[in-house]
């Protein structure tokens, strides 16, 4: 049976350890779900951690035969890896899937992209009867929504940087750039357990040989979340750039729009706020601290280049863990 047509109240954070996994169990009991059936679930190595749900003692358990039964909603918030065993079991089970990965992606009718702008961009009714999202990442939201929100202004290209936080390597990378700080701020020689190279101090567009992250791979899964929202045949592919910054949360980026030449900072500034940007006050700081619990991306006005006729650039800063975690939250309310 659809679990759309379920009565069950039974929710399933799978990679509950992990940062997207606390972030959503806390926005699903601020939210119309607070007091439903919550059931945390994640890899062998993470099984018997204990925290809380609902105000109770809970401990996360490994995924077993019958995890899913039941569930109306299952969010996937574990490693890619962790997705692509899991995910077909909780299809079986008859419930709609909130993917914030990618991994499984496969282009069929019944799987589709999801962040709150993106219908309005197509112009296509939201469609609630999918059994699998894809709820597209915070950097993605931006870059999508430039350059889907600016095509009115004649958008001709974009190009845009991106500065990502360790944060998105989990908790590992959070302690790995804390301990970094701690020692090389003592003359000692730094730990790279993660990273394999330096993280503190230093803006790089890479990681060393042995790093279990490859900035590369999540600069390629980066531009495949931004294709699959700006497909339309009239759409820009922004150049996309991702680089380690030495920050814990919060991605910052920089992008550069050619439009036509009449464009004017009211009608660019305008544009930016339709398309669901949270337009900073002229002068002010944006930065990955005053995006820090935010629910929307923030951008600073645009600026047009004195050198370059038509040319804009943008700065903008996303929360790169409460931003898709509240997307996700907010489609599970439609969904029900």
């Amino acid at each position: 049976m659809p679990s759309f047509e379920r009565d069950s109240q039974r929710i399933v954070i799978a990679g509950a350890s992990s940062l997207l996994g606390a972030e959503l169990k806390s926005l699903l009991e601020e939210s119309k779900f607070a007091g439903w059936d919550l059931r945390l679930v994640d890899e062998e190595i993470a099984a018997g951690t204990l925290t809380e749900a609902g105000g109770e003692p809970a401990v996360i358990q490994p995924v077993e035969e019958g995890s899913f039964e039941k569930a109306r909603l299952v969010f996937f918030a574990g490693s890619p890896e962790f997705v692509e065993r899991n995910f077909k079991a909780a299809l079986a089970a008859g419930a709609v899937v909130l993917d914030f990965t990618g991994k499984v992606w496969t282009k069929d009718e019944s799987q589709l992209p999801y962040f709150p702008k993106l219908d309005e961009f197509w112009g296509t009714p939201f469609t609630p009867k999918s059994s699998h999202f894809w709820i597209i990442s915070a950097p993605a939201v931006a870059a999508a929504s430039l350059s889907l929100g600016l095509k009115p202004l004649g958008l001709k290209r974009m190009s845009i940087s991106f500065l990502r936080p360790v944060s998105e390597a989990g908790r590992a990378g959070i302690e790995e750039l804390e301990s970094q700080t701690k020692q090389l701020l003592s003359f000692q020689n730094a730990g790279q357990t993660v990273f394999d190279s330096q993280v503190a101090f230093v803006v790089s567009d890479r990681f060393g040989a042995g790093s279990r992250e490859d900035l590369s791979a999540y600069e390629s899964r980066l531009r495949a979340e931004v294709l699959e929202c700006t497909f339309t045949p009239d759409g820009i592919q922004p150049a996309i750039r991702l680089l380690h910054a030495p920050v814990f949360y919060g991605y910052t980026f920089s992008a550069s729009a050619e439009l036509d030449a009449s464009a004017m900072v009211e009608q660019v500034s305008s544009a930016c706020a339709a398309a669901g940007f949270t337009m900073a006050e002229r002068g002010a700081v944006v930065s990955n601290l005053t995006c820090a619990g935010e629910n929307t991306i923030q951008l600073a006005q645009p600026e047009a280049d004195p050198s370059q006729p038509g040319s804009w650039w943008f700065w903008g800063a996303a929360d790169n863990i409460r931003l898709p975690a509240w997307n996700a939250v907010k489609l599970a309310e439609k969904l029900v």
